[in-house]
């Protein structure tokens, strides 16, 4: 990956090279698996012009208070009726070996986004990591980085917000960090 952030070509037939992203969150039920299952289904739809850009995707909470539980039903739900059907996931916690394994680390919030980079510091094992940490909202299209909220406490329609960031944020990571490849259609 460059210092652009952009994917560079890997050999003569110009294929961009593969990366990979992790979401986080606190909890990892509602905004970081809805992050991760907006993104799959859009890099794993062999007729994304995505489709095999990607060579890994997952997703955690900086906290353990949920490890081994499947996505809150709202976050299903709204997946669901925006066709995704196919995820599953069960929940973990943050941990040391992502900061080797993933190139973009997304935290959805800064409070997230402030314990992963503090998670990193503490760890002297971490000096050399590869990832790339930063807010998803990031590429929010709009100028402003944003954030997603958490919608736990809040009902369906903060579910539904946190679709659209998710969708618009994926969109737009992909566009800038695979620029030669054609646009998605929303």
């Amino acid at each position: 990956m460059s210092r652009s952030g952009t994917a560079q070509a890997t050999d003569a037939h110009a294929h961009p090279q593969k990366i990979s992203v992790l979401f986080v969150c606190l909890g990892n039920i509602c905004r970081s698996t809805m992050a991760e299952g907006v993104f799959r289904s859009i890099v794993r739809d062999k007729s994304s012009p995505y489709y095999n850009l990607i060579d890994k995707v997952d997703s955690c909470g900086t906290g353990g208070y949920h490890i081994g539980d499947e996505p809150d039903s709202r976050t299903m739900s709204t997946l669901a009726d925006h066709g995704i059907t196919n995820y599953t996931h069960a929940a973990r916690r943050l941990c040391d070996s992502d900061f080797r394994d993933f190139d973009y680390i997304f935290a959805m919030d800064k409070g997230n986004l402030e314990d992963i980079e503090r998670w990193r510091n503490r760890s002297h094992k971490l000096s050399s990591s590869k990832a790339k940490i930063m807010l998803f909202g990031e590429f929010s299209g709009t100028g402003r980085k944003e954030v997603v909220q958490d919608p736990y406490y809040v009902g369906r329609n903060a579910f539904e917000k946190a679709f659209e960031q998710c969708k618009r944020f994926s969109t737009n990571f992909l566009e800038q960090t695979f620029p030669d490849v054609p646009k998605t259609t929303p």
